[in-house]
């Protein structure tokens, strides 16, 4: 991707995040809305950042097309799954309360969890905390919500940056709520954001073809 950003909706995103002191590349952007009356309302614009070496844990879906991929949910599970650092940017395009977009996630989350039979009392409390994390924002346009997933341990940090507030922060310690979390974003057929997961399922079909 050779140019240094991306607009989504009227949003930049840079093609590189440092994470760590390591560039991630801007692998899937997006945005997330709903028609109501043949009137789409936009939500969020999404960028989803992936160390590149993500690649190499993806051989096995080379040569298939960007169309493909996106209807293969097996190839967003090795995504998840891959053992890289992966960095979501999230930015308002419609304001709400932090509260509605907390339940939202909470409801996805637990949704996910009681399939697998994994929602327990202690994925309870670790959503119980997420929320409350939102609970008092406000979601005004061009706030910035950013989960951050390291490569290797089942935590995730969650951060939130609005205009004239200082950046506050939460880390989540639960590897089950985190796996959901990110199968929220990356979940491929069940993914909260279907032009996200068809943007990344072609930029990774023409890195996987280099």
């Amino acid at each position: 991707m050779g140019k240094n950003e991306v607009m989504m909706d009227e949003f930049p995103f840079p093609s590189q995040f440092m994470i760590n002191t390591k560039p991630l590349s801007l692998m899937g952007y997006g945005i997330t809305d709903i028609e109501i009356h043949f009137l789409q309302i936009k939500f969020t614009a999404i960028g989803v950042y992936l160390d590149p070496e993500i690649v190499t844990h993806l051989q096995q879906w080379k040569g298939k097309t960007g169309t493909e991929l996106t209807e293969n949910d097996d190839f967003f599970e090795a995504i998840v799954n891959a053992p890289v650092d992966k960095f979501l940017r999230v930015v308002v395009i419609k304001e709400i309360k932090g509260s509605q977009y907390g339940v939202q996630l909470e409801s996805a989350v637990r949704d996910r969890l009681a399939e697998v039979d994994k929602y327990e009392e202690e994925e309870e409390e670790a959503l119980e905390k997420i929320v409350e994390f939102f609970q008092s924002k406000y979601f005004k346009k061009s706030s910035v919500i950013t989960y951050s997933f390291p490569a290797t341990s089942g935590i995730a940090k969650i951060s939130f940056a609005t205009e004239g507030k200082e950046d506050s922060e939460i880390k989540v310690e639960n590897a089950n709520v985190v796996e959901m979390m990110k199968k929220w974003y990356l979940g491929g057929s069940r993914g909260v954001s279907p032009t996200t997961i068809s943007s990344l399922a072609h930029n990774l079909s023409a890195e996987l073809s280099k």
